[in-house]
């Protein structure tokens, strides 16, 4: 009776234990946190509820779920089918143990839990205060949709925090350390904010959540809102090379900072970001959703504007560009990202990779966004596949035409590549921190009979070069080009007919970002030869001051034989060698004890350098900083600085500096330390 009267004034619940740690650790989401249940759907985790008294005889247990305010799920209190809720209970004196079984299918978010106490008669005599879990996709259950059956994959593709993003050009391909940072502090609480704020979320919050059971839906939105084009989007691009109101595209050293700043501003728009910034962003969100993702990189990738799958350069016979509106492009690279899924939405066999480009460049229903397109399709020409798989088909697979237009309009066709558009298409490998090359997973060896087959299909006729065999030969050489130094290029023409052959040659050198020209730094007169080689000399007085952030020289010659109709134009890519920066890292590597990482540069360039600023973030090692350059740095100066940090985390870490000046950007360093744990080292 006096326990009766007990129940009666104070109930029998005490509390709901999530139990954080054994589930998390279990689900594979210990680095994220371990005071918030985080778990993946289709695998079982537990709650403890705790009771002053044992529960009353005869009366049950109910659970229901919230996911946003919109969605409301009954969990049923015995097995159910795999597309149900469902728990299992186990009773120990004043102790709940509840197992809770989620369907592969079921929307991901955050969802809150509440218990109830039901009498015989199915009235609620008592519930617990509402508790909160995040639910995220799990490509270790066979019954997820983005399952992957390999565990080094997952290793890299959903728990690796540190990645390299492929930069340079085709025959000169560079890494860029990057910090994905998906399990740092508030990162996944950062991840739900921009599917909310995205704008099918804002129109109809009902239909959005339940959508987000799909990842073809979740990734699609994803790419749409890393950029800020059409919505409360993470970042603006910019490419004109003006970030004074914002922050330089290649000073980022991760996402995280992206990611906390677009937060902290109230779902503003983050200045500035370029294709490698948006990929690696992407990147970030999709792992920490669950979504198996690596960053990509396609060397010469093509930017069809009007669908022809080529590529047509308009020149006139000084090379200047003449063509208008919006023009056909090769970008020396672009970065977009793969994520792995079943494509239910499709025939069957478009299974795997789907490619998603969240770079702005054309829209795709509307919304400046590309994919996910099954890599399949575009490697077999399957162009009419969604999503967008004729977009991401030129950036691989265009040809090149060139042509030159003379004063009376009429223009004349003076080169065809097929080989130049989608080279060394390349990943971070899972083994170690060097390059994959996965090209053949998008096109058939170039020029081989499968892959203009591949062409045909595609809807296009093959472009034909007309005209007889070309009788002159025209090569680009170049010594090693460093940065703040003098180099030279050297222009070769050979004559592999039977006669002295008169031509003009015309040489032009731009200084260019990675999607467009920026300044001709020179012409070269058109000279008369019958057998050349012309040595040019670049200096630094000349191209330093208009070289872009990106640090690559394109020079352009153009030949053409007066006696024959042979035109012939070669292009070659020059990056300018960059300092490194020296990071070095003292003290013994353990959670929560001091280190000090000593950072020094010496400038190369024959200038002085103003406005330094050095950042430096790591995941599990410090958050995003600046520290300012001491003074003004002269030639052949030397600069130091030293930064003071705590890790947080064990494990293999990577601490990452970037240093940017006035004349000077996107300088790298990087140190790799094993953290430990402070118990293990006790």
């Amino acid at each position: 009776r006096n326990m009766n009267i007990y129940q009666l004034l104070y109930g029998v619940f005490m509390r709901m234990d999530l139990r954080c740690q054994v589930n998390n650790h279990a689900h594979r989401t210990g680095e994220m946190d371990l005071e918030r249940l985080l778990v993946r759907r289709g695998q079982p985790f537990s709650l403890a509820l705790q009771c002053f008294t044992p529960l009353p005889p005869n009366h049950k247990l109910a659970m229901i779920l919230h996911l946003g305010d919109e969605v409301v799920v009954k969990v049923l209190d015995a097995r159910a089918g795999r597309d149900k809720w469902w728990f299992r209970q186990q009773r120990a004196q004043n102790e709940v143990l509840l197992t809770v079984h989620s369907p592969a299918d079921t929307p991901v978010g955050i969802y809150s839990v509440t218990l109830l106490l039901l009498s015989p008669d199915g009235h609620i005599l008592e519930q617990t205060t509402p508790e909160t879990f995040y639910l995220l996709f799990n490509p270790w259950c066979k019954a997820d949709s983005v399952y992957l059956p390999d565990e080094e994959l997952l290793e890299e593709y959903i728990l690796n925090e540190n990645g390299l993003l492929y930069q340079g050009s085709w025959d000169q391909i560079s890494s860029l350390p990057w910090n994905f940072g998906q399990f740092e502090q508030d990162v996944v609480d950062i991840c739900f904010e921009i599917l909310n704020n995205s704008p099918a979320a804002l129109k109809n919050p009902e239909i959005d959540t339940a959508n987000r059971a799909d990842p073809v839906y979740v990734s699609r939105t994803i790419t749409a809102m890393v950029n800020a084009n059409d919505d409360r989007g993470v970042v603006l691009g910019r490419w004109d090379g003006k970030y004074d109101d914002g922050v330089s595209p290649t000073r980022w050293t991760g996402s995280v900072a992206i990611l906390r700043r677009w937060r902290e501003a109230g779902a503003q728009r983050v200045r500035y970001g370029q294709c490698w910034v948006f990929s690696g962003v992407a990147c970030t969100v999709l792992r920490c959703l669950g979504i198996p993702t690596r960053p990509v990189t396609n060397y010469s990738s093509a930017h069809d504007t009007d669908g022809n799958l080529n590529v047509d350069y308009l020149y006139d016979e000084q090379l200047e560009s003449v063509s208008e509106g919006r023009k056909d492009m090769i970008w020396n690279y672009h970065c977009w990202v793969e994520s792995w899924m079943d494509r239910e939405d499709l025939p069957k066999g478009y299974d795997g990779w789907q490619a998603l480009d969240p770079t702005p460049q054309e829209r795709s229903d509307g919304v400046y966004c590309c994919g996910p397109c099954p890599v399949k399709a575009v490697r077999d020409g399957d162009v009419g596949m969604k999503y967008d798989a004729a977009f991401v088909f030129s950036e691989v697979n265009a040809d090149l035409v060139t042509w030159i237009v003379y004063p009376d309009g009429q223009r004349s066709q003076v080169s065809l590549n097929q080989k130049t558009v989608g080279r060394n298409i390349s990943t971070k490998s899972v083994y170690g921190d060097y390059r994959e090359d996965i090209t053949k997973h998008y096109k058939y060896p170039e020029g081989s009979g499968k892959e203009r087959e591949v062409y045909e299909k595609a809807g296009r006729r093959i472009t034909q070069l007309n005209g007889a065999p070309w009788q002159l030969e025209l090569k680009i050489k170049h010594a090693q080009a460093i940065l703040g130094t003098d180099f030279d290029v050297i222009v070769e023409v050979h004559n592999v007919g039977g006669e002295d052959t008169p031509a003009q040659l015309t040489v032009t050198s731009n200084a260019v970002t990675y999607n467009k020209y920026n300044n001709i730094l020179f012409p070269l007169i058109p000279i008369m030869l019958i057998a050349h080689k012309e040595v040019m000399r670049l200096r630094y007085d000349h191209y330093g001051a208009c070289v872009s952030e990106h640090n690559l020289i394109r020079v352009t010659a153009l030949l053409q034989a007066s006696s024959q109709p042979d035109v012939i134009l070669q292009e070659v890519n020059i990056p300018l060698s960059m300092p490194q920066l020296h990071v070095k890292v003292v003290g013994d590597a353990v959670v929560s004890r001091k280190l000090i990482a000593h950072i020094s540069f010496t400038n190369p360039l024959p200038i002085t350098l103003r406005g330094g600023v050095f950042t430096v973030e790591g995941a599990g090692l410090t958050a995003p900083r600046e520290l300012q350059a001491p003074g003004n740095i002269g030639p052949g100066e030397d600069v130091k600085v030293k930064l003071s940090f705590k890790p947080t985390r064990a494990g293999l870490r990577k601490l990452m500096v970037d240093f940017d000046a006035d004349r000077l950007r996107d300088v790298k360093g990087i140190a790799t330390l094993i953290v430990r744990d402070r118990l293990a080292v006790n």
